[in-house]
């Protein structure tokens, strides 16, 4: 079996690679199946990431999010740990962790999950690799899998291209399953 830095490394040449028309239609694809969802329908919180190189941009639903009122938060690296802060419309975000976009971290817009929000509250989460059994890879830090390790209840799905989904993922107990994927 492949390990993890290799199929990071192999998955991450693949996705390097998409060629604009092949990034836009699985983008297109991903969006419309997020915005479909019961989940996003239901949630009034959507938390999610703001795209980073040649990740599966998630812009079209942050706006989607904005205009169906939803409230919206992004994640912050704060020393070994990651934080949500919610975001609004046109505010600006700034280079913090790997020159990622970030929210200020404003401690009155910090998303504190509360088990009774469970049904309308959606996390998106990005990743390197996937699999069938919905095991994931990250970049490697345990940011998700560190944030997620309490929250287990929280409606979690993971997005990215096809090109991003293998055969098998070797996990670890610490490793935290997305409820969903979706890689189109």
């Amino acid at each position: 079996m492949e390990s993890k830095a290799q199929i990071r490394k192999r998955i991450l040449e693949k996705r390097n690679a998409l060629t604009p028309a092949q990034r836009m239609r699985s983008e297109i694809l991903v969006t419309e199946r997020i915005l479909g969802h019961q989940w996003y329908y239901k949630a009034g919180e959507i938390l999610l990431f703001a795209s980073f190189g040649s990740e599966i941009s998630t812009k079209d639903i942050i706006e989607d999010a904005f205009a169906g009122r939803k409230k919206v938060y992004l994640p912050k690296v704060e020393g070994e740990d990651m934080h949500f802060y919610q975001v609004l419309p046109g505010e600006v975000l700034v280079k913090g962790y790997g020159g990622i976009l970030e929210p200020s971290g404003d401690k009155e817009r910090l998303f504190v999950y509360e088990e009774s929000k469970k049904e309308t509250v959606l996390m998106l989460m990005p990743g390197v690799a996937f699999d069938p059994t919905r095991n994931r890879i990250g970049y490697g830090k345990g940011f998700y899998d560190r944030y997620l390790a309490d929250k287990r209840s929280l409606h979690t799905i993971a997005i990215g291209f096809d090109c991003q989904m293998t055969a098998e993922i070797e996990s670890c107990e610490t490793d935290i399953k997305p409820m969903q994927v979706i890689c189109l």
